[in-house]
């Protein structure tokens, strides 16, 4: 099961509808194959479920995706080193400059020579669609990397229509009260970690370790910081670094809901697959509309 580590929210701003069987041949269209010996990178879907050829696990009108993405891993300087050899002794054999143009086609040999014995990094993402709330889940921790899975959903569906989910109040400004004001939800424990940032100055303070409701935080406070990282905890469901963009990094799931499915065999693992994910998108959709609450609702 792919417990998300990280998760960036975003919301469809046109409803999106799909049925399973709909869903499925577009995956199929764009499913990952891996690099040929000449190619540098390789992008698609990959089966939730491991041993299986459907690409999507679905529960009622929950989606469980994975994108893969697969890159050489060619190091720029042994290319630049080979490449300038290479140079050197045809400028010298011929008695002359070469073109840019001629030097361009002996770094791409150099890469094609390469290709063949370069190592390769995997890159898994889920993605999760709750087409009950309209909303998208990346598991993602830089919207880089989520932004790439979903323009490989959106080339898949012809059109993915989503903006990251947005707030009513700025997530800064909450947090910051919870600990200038001591207004910090009783539902949510702040943990020793915090991120502070003047965006006058950009001068920035991370603390580690630290009592976050000391002298010395709240005299960052008076002085006009606002938080924008902070570790929390909700007791007995997960931890995680909230973040003032409202994504989770660092997510960690309690050991007693990791561990809420034990009593399913091993050996079915679909039917763990199913519980596990809706166990997890249970839990993250209960702490979505707690954030919801906590930043005065949705921004359209």
């Amino acid at each position: 099961m792919f417990w998300f580590k990280n998760v960036m929210i975003y919301r469809l701003t046109n409803a999106l509808q799909l049925a399973s069987n709909e869903l499925e041949p577009l995956l199929q269209q764009h499913r990952f194959i891996g690099c040929s010996q000449s190619e540098m990178s390789k992008f698609g879907w990959t089966a939730p479920l491991a041993k299986t050829e459907q690409l999507h696990f679905c529960h009622t009108k929950q989606f469980l995706l994975i994108s893969h993405k697969e890159d050489k891993l060619l190091p720029a300087n042994v290319i630049k080193a080979e490449t300038e050899e290479r140079i050197a002794l045809l400028e010298e054999k011929e008695n002359r400059k070469l073109k840019k143009t001629e030097k361009q086609a002996i770094k791409d040999d150099v890469i094609a020579m390469l290709l063949p014995r370069a190592f390769s990094k995997h890159q898994f993402t889920a993605i999760w669609l709750d087409l009950d709330a309209q909303l998208v889940y990346v598991d993602a921790a830089s919207s880089k990397r989520a932004e790439a899975s979903l323009a490989l959903l959106r080339k898949t569906l012809g059109s993915l229509p989503v903006v990251p989910l947005s707030f009513v109040q700025l997530p800064a400004e909450v947090m910051t009260n919870w600990l200038a004001k001591g207004h910090t939800p009783n539902w949510l424990t702040l943990l020793e970690e915090a991120e502070l940032k003047s965006f006058e100055t950009e001068s920035v303070i991370r603390c580690k370790k630290q009592e976050l409701e000391s002298d010395e935080i709240c005299y960052h406070l008076q002085a006009g910081k606002l938080v924008t990282k902070l570790a929390i905890e909700w007791e007995n469901h997960f931890s995680c670094v909230l973040n003032n963009d409202a994504t989770l990094t660092r997510l960690k799931f309690a050991g007693e809901i990791i561990e809420k499915n034990d009593d399913i065999l091993k050996e079915d693992i679909a039917q763990r697959l199913d519980a596990d994910f809706l166990l997890m998108t249970e839990e993250l959709r209960l702490f979505t509309q707690k954030l919801i609450e906590e930043f005065g609702g949705i921004k359209e």
